[in-house]
Parts: structure tokens; C-alpha cells; sequence
């Protein structure tokens, strides 16, 4: 397969670099490293300065509050855009650092570069996680860096061998056979929450297994490894006979099936299941993909900067209302990467990435986000510092924590304390962006 997305498109120097992607790429990790816990604190001031009986009243920050937390399983609030927004940033850098280094040294060396920087993420994915600290069963093999690793692993090798045509192809056939596995692939008659192996325990009419399981469970608990599944689980889970389709419920679907037989070590939801697990990665290279065609259109100068914008949000509109059509056979849900929860999150990014790139790049309104820049050029380097320390603000507890922050919730306003902490740890991970900024040390994977 040719590599035409050099030959296509008029490219401009390959040392250009789009302000607003970083831009972008920071705001996005920006509530990733404490913007959250800020909106939480006004949240609760706002709530103490209720009059009574207003408890049930519309608040703003109340709704705020509420987009920053996950959707339960189905739906879309703000924070589900987090991270595949951040997965859809890859591909748009992907076509920018890739196309650079194909026209400075040639394919072979961009090939390198995407297998030493994927596998290198994804082993830092997993030290991440714990390692092999707790031994090889508690080794978390998926989680959120391993996703990223992954993802720019398989859209830099298909970016590398393929046209914009093919990957188009590509894109599409992952969407469409994931919604075809999940909706018509059959599966055990049995959803994968503790409750419902509890129930089947109790029926059976094995009590060595029901001792067994009682035993297990205590004996995980005991260790602190409770998130784990036992033997008499995987017994009742191989008993059932019966099968179904077309679920698409928390534990009851393909993908998380799939991940309780076959993903070792230790699993996120529940010990059963992972959301960062087997089958959901394919969508989300998809997602990735859908980044690339955003950096290929931003490449491309023999298109305007104003139709850029427009084609971004229009393209973005066009799949949001996509995936929310979709959402009545294929629900949105970010927990198994749905096909419809791809052009919902996807559409999303596009827009924002229009709306960044007009009034960054094209309006040259800079300042004001140049903060955003220093933590989108250092976004995995301010991750992993943020995991080391327990957060940015955990160490804004030094400062202000404690006994300050308890007289300002209890003597000036309910939240204040909260607030206060929450901003002196923002600015804590401003700083720290900002020393590597001026001193030009970024970690390039």
C-alpha cells in the first residue's frame, strides 16, 4: 500500500507545530490533574449558600458537578470526553510527528519510532498500574496508558502503510464489525456483578463448592486482593448452558464476557472485567483514526484556514448526530467503547479541536491559553508526576491542608477550604509544566 498522505495534500514545512493542539491536549489535562476536585468545591459552597427548601432547585455548579463524574454505564456526560478526546489528540500529533520524520529519514525509521514508543508507553502503562509489585496474577496488563500505547501503536503502523482512503476503510470496518460482535455474538446467560454469584451459589446444590466459594472470597478479603475471580465463579460461569445476544448491560455484553475468560491478571471492574479491556480496544483505535483524518485536514494547506474550522465542526456535528442515532440499537457507553460512543466522543473532540484551532491558529488569540500549552507539550510527563505524589493536590495539603483548610470550610464558607486547596494544587502542576517549558524538557515516548 502506497504511503499517499505525503503525495495528496500540500503539506506545509514539517517543523510546524499547531499551537492549538497543545493547547487542547493541556485542557484536557488540565481536569485530569485537579480541575475537577475545583468545580467540587464551588459545588458545595454554592450548596451552603442555599436558603432552605432550595435543596432541589437547578444550580450551576450542581450541574458541573454532576458532567465531571462518569455516566454510570449508557450515556455522555463531560468527563466520558476526557479521555477518548485525549486518545483522538494522538492520532491528530501522530500525523504531524510521523509525517516530519517520514519526510526527514524515511519510512522505515517512522515505523521504528512507533514500535519503540509504543512498546516503551505500554510498559510504563503497566508499572503505572503496580507492576509486578503484588506478583504476576495482580499485574493490570489494560489500563489507560496501555490503551494509549496500543492505539498509537496501530494507527502509527496503518498512518506509515496506508492512504487516507484505506484507513477511511479501516476505520469504518472496525466500527461496524464491533457493533456486529456485540450485537450478535452469543453469550452466557449471566452478568458478571458479585450479586448475581452470590445468588447462584446459594442454588447450588454443591456444598463443597458453596464452602469453597465462602472460603475464597474470605481469604481474598483477608488479603486485600478481593478483586479477583475465584474458582468456583469461573465453575458457575462454565455451567451455563444457555446463550443470548444483543445485551449490551454492565457485565452482561461480548466484551466483558471476553475479558473474564481470557484477560489474565488483575482486572478494574470488579475483578470480572476491564473497561480499557480486549474487544473495546479495537473502537478505540477508531477513535485515534478519526484523529488522523483531523491532523491530515489541518496538514493540508491547499485548503483554508476559515474552511478548516468549518469542515472540523461540521465533520464533528455530523458525527455526534451520528453516534446518538446510532445510541438507539448500540447504546453510547464509554465503560466497552461502543461504535456510537467512537462518533459521539469523536464528533465532540472535532468540534472543540475547530474551536481551538480558530481562535489559537487562525484568530492568534494565544495568550490566554499558554498555561494549556505548557501542560499539553508535558501531558504524560504531569500524569505520571501526578500518580507519584498522589495528586496535585494531596500535596497542596502541605500548604494549605489541615487545620487552615478546616477554619475556612467551618468559619468563612462551607467548600471554601476545599476551593482553596484545589487551586493552590492547580497551580502546583501550572509550575511544575512550566519549569520543564522554560527549560525545554519534555519526555518525548
Amino acid at each position: 500500500m502506497a504511503m499517499s498522505n505525503m503525495s495528496e495534500t500540500s503539506t506545509p514545512p514539517a517543523s510546524q507545530r499547531l499551537m492549538s493542539v497543545d493547547a487542547l491536549r493541556g485542557f484536557d489535562m488540565f481536569w485530569i490533574i485537579g480541575a475537577d476536585a475545583l468545580v467540587y468545591a464551588l459545588n458545595r459552597m454554592s450548596e451552603g449558600q442555599q436558603p432552605k427548601g432550595a435543596e432541589h432547585s437547578f444550580s450551576f455548579f450542581g450541574f458541573l458537578a454532576d458532567q465531571l463524574e462518569h455516566a454510570p454505564w449508557a450515556g455522555f456526560h463531560f468527563y466520558d470526553l476526557i479521555f477518548p478526546m485525549f486518545v483522538f489528540i494522538v492520532g491528530v500529533s501522530t500525523v504531524f510527528s510521523l509525517t516530519k520524520t517520514i519526510q526527514s529519514v524515511g519510512r522505515a525509521e517512522a515505523l521504528k519510532r512507533v514500535f519503540k514508543r509504543g512498546i516503551l508507553l505500554y510498559v510504563i502503562g503497566v508499572l503505572y498500574s503496580g507492576g509486578i509489585r503484588d506478583g504476576w496474577e495482580e499485574v493490570r496488563w489494560l489500563g489507560v496508558l496501555n490503551r494509549i500505547a496500543i492505539c498509537y501503536f496501530f494507527t502509527g503502523l496503518i498512518f506509515c502503510l496506508c492512504n487516507w482512503r484505506v484507513m477511511i476503510g479501516i476505520c469504518a470496518g472496525i466500527l461496524i464489525s464491533y457493533w456486529a460482535l456485540m450485537s450478535f455474538m452469543p453469550i452466557r446467560d449471566i452478568q458478571l456483578v458479585r450479586t448475581s454469584f452470590d445468588e447462584r451459589i446459594k442454588a447450588d446444590s454443591n456444598q463443597d463448592l458453596r464452602a469453597q466459594y465462602e472460603q475464597d472470597r474470605k481469604e481474598n478479603e483477608k488479603n486485600g486482593i478481593e478483586k479477583r475471580i475465584i474458582p468456583a465463579e469461573r465453575i458457575i460461569f462454565d455451567r451455563e448452558t444457555k446463550r443470548v445476544n444483543g445485551h449490551f448491560e454492565h457485565g452482561f455484553n461480548v466484551s466483558d464476557h471476553f475479558d473474564f475468560q481470557h484477560l489474565p491478571g488483575r482486572k478494574y471492574d470488579g475483578g470480572y472485567f476491564d473497561p480499557e479491556g480486549y474487544l473495546s480496544t479495537f473502537p478505540a483505535i477508531a477513535t485515534c483514526l478519526l484523529g488522523v483524518f483531523a491532523g491530515l485536514l489541518l496538514r493540508n494547506t491547499g485548503v483554508p484556514d476559515q474552511k478548516k474550522v468549518i469542515y472540523l465542526i461540521s465533520a464533528g456535528v455530523a458525527a455526534a448526530i451520528l453516534g446518538w442515532l446510532w445510541n438507539f440499537q448500540f447504546p453510547v457507553c464509554k465503560k466497552i467503547w461502543t461504535s456510537s460512543f467512537v462518533l459521539v466522543a469523536g464528533g465532540y473532540s472535532s468540534i472543540l479541536l475547530g474551536v481551538f484551532y480558530l481562535v489559537v491558529d487562525v484568530l492568534k488569540f494565544q495568550l490566554w491559553c499558554q498555561p494549556f500549552v505548557w501542560m499539553g507539550m508535558n501531558s504524560i510527563t504531569v500524569y505520571l508526576a501526578s500518580n507519584l505524589i498522589g495528586g496535585f493536590r494531596v500535596l497542596a495539603k502541605r500548604f494549605v491542608g489541615g487545620d487552615i483548610q478546616t477554619y475556612l470550610n467551618d468559619h468563612v464558607a462551607k467548600g471554601t477550604g476545599d476551593m482553596v486547596t484545589a487551586l493552590v494544587g492547580l497551580l502546583l502542576a501550572f509550575w511544575f509544566v512550566n519549569f520543564l517549558y522554560r527549560r525545554k524538557v519534555f519526555l518525548r515516548l
